[in-house]
């Protein structure tokens, strides 16, 4: 459905001529990032041509959809008034505030959590108009209010400081009284997501429980009563929760939904008083702008948490967000910068102790895991004898616990073996890659897929390659 604007819409068709794309162009890349959402969309060059001469104004997600397809051509967000669509119903705010006060913190939370996650696969509710752009730049603020104040001076939440004007309960129905027997829940189904995600990806729906855990039992806890050391841990557990939530979110192609769960997770880790886990949230920002292809951002996010981590957190997390920094400047094309980053990363995992208090987040990290991100480093940086060095390494031990890793390292291993020149070899690992990639939830991984086949077009014709893509044409033709 669309509505009529008074005349036609000169900026779009100003900036679809800026960004080179025809109207068949736009229609399909909006389609396209519809179907990533799980939307069906059906729009034509016709219907582009009608927004441009006529003025339609297409409705729901459209126009954001519109402003984010642009923008990936562009390389940067691009508002809705630029693109003659302000008067479009406007994204909600929902998630992307870092209040100040703690009470503001758990508002803004909750509300996140309660909206219609059901919209988020099946196209309708309030998660529709989540499907703006994603903005670097919203990470900003969030970044320099923690590394201002990483925690909060207290938590304590009694029954007469909840008042009767909070909207969380019924009328007559008094706050839960949280206990720690409660944050051992959160903290359980943490720890069962980590694993569901790692094995099966952020799309299955043992996963994608998370948002619906966060919205019908953290939610509650939070906007309870509970002590100040009570509290910290129910915090700590909650933010561990919305940072899944925001990774499953960013594996499944759910970009600014991801934007959002970060953002709150950064705020109840300081609520919670937990510097590193502060730093984890942060490192995670930080390998999503990376993957946008904002790689200074990522620097700045990743030295945010290295910065505020010192003689605090354990020699394996200090390692991990190095190489989160590795991965950033690398990105960014600094060789020099990366080197040195995944030096130090190396160094402090050598330092590591089985002994260490290690957080329970951090369980995944191992060397294996230090050498998939060399690998990936040295991809950026186009040096693929030290990729294929780190590549064998990363899959000299293949585990059935972290499945969608192997199937990223195999795609990174195919395009090492491609670029020094061996195709049979890369077609090889693509297969593999290929395979793993069907047993698993993942957009990520299907990008992984999708830019080695593009890699090989120069090969197009080798009957090797056109088995590869044969077999993962119904990988790329399933929606994320």
């Amino acid at each position: 459905m669309s509505r009529e604007q008074r005349g036609p819409n000169d900026k779009l068709g100003a900036v679809l001529a800026l960004a080179g794309i025809s109207n068949a162009g736009l229609a399909r890349r909006v389609n396209d990032l519809g179907a990533q959402r799980g939307l069906t969309l059906r729009y034509d060059k016709t219907s582009v041509a009608r927004w441009v001469s006529k003025g339609m104004v297409p409705q729901g997600a459209a126009p954001h959809l519109i402003a984010a397809a642009i923008g990936q051509k562009l390389g940067r967000p691009v508002p809705l008034h630029e693109i003659g669509l302000a008067d479009a119903d406007p994204a909600p705010e929902v998630g992307l505030a870092f209040p100040r006060d703690v009470g503001a913190a758990v508002r803004s939370a909750t509300d996140l959590y309660r909206l219609d996650l059901a919209g988020r696969r099946g196209g309708g509710g309030i998660w529709q108009s989540l499907a703006g752009s994603f903005a670097v730049s919203a990470y900003a603020t969030p970044a320099s209010r923690w590394l201002i104040t990483p925690a909060d001076s207290s938590v304590e939440r009694t029954l007469d400081s909840v008042g009767d004007t909070d909207s969380s309960t019924s009328a007559g129905e008094a706050p839960l009284k949280v206990g720690h027997s409660d944050v051992r829940k959160l903290r359980e189904a943490a720890q069962d997501a980590r694993r569901w995600d790692s094995k099966y990806g952020g799309g299955d729906w043992r996963s994608s429980m998370v948002p619906e855990c966060l919205r019908v039992e953290a939610a509650p806890l939070l906007l309870g009563s509970y002590t100040d050391e009570v509290g910290r841990a129910l915090f700590g557990a909650t933010s561990e929760l919305t940072r899944l939530a925001g990774w499953m979110a960013f594996d499944t192609g759910q970009q600014e939904a991801a934007q959002r769960y970060y953002i709150q997770a950064l705020r109840l880790a300081r609520a919670a008083a937990d510097v590193p886990l502060g730093g984890y949230v942060l490192a995670t920002m930080s390998l999503q702008a990376t993957y946008r292809g904002f790689g200074d951002e990522g620097v700045d996010l990743a030295q945010a948490a290295l910065e505020r981590n010192r003689g605090l957190a354990t020699a394996r997390t200090m390692s991990f967000f190095r190489l989160v920094e590795a991965r950033a400047h690398a990105r960014a094309g600094d060789a020099v910068a990366a080197g040195a980053a995944l030096k130090a990363a190396e160094g402090w995992l050598e330092r590591a102790r089985d002994g260490d208090a290690d957080p329970p987040w951090l369980g995944f990290y191992s060397y294996d895991r230090f050498a998939a991100d060399a690998a990936e480093c040295y991809r950026d940086l186009k040096a693929p004898r030290q990729v294929r060095r780190f590549t064998e390494q990363a899959l000299s031990r293949p585990t059935e616990e972290f499945v969608r890793s192997h199937g990223l390292r195999l795609v990174v291993s195919a395009v090492a073996e491609l670029e020094s020149g061996n195709l049979d070899a890369a077609c090889a690992q693509g297969l593999r890659a290929v395979e793993v990639a069907g047993r698993i939830s993942s957009a990520r991984t299907t990008e992984y897929v999708r830019d080695l086949l593009h890699r090989l077009e120069p090969h197009g014709d080798e009957p090797r390659v056109m088995e590869l893509r044969e077999r993962a044409r119904p990988l790329l033709m399933t929606p994320a």
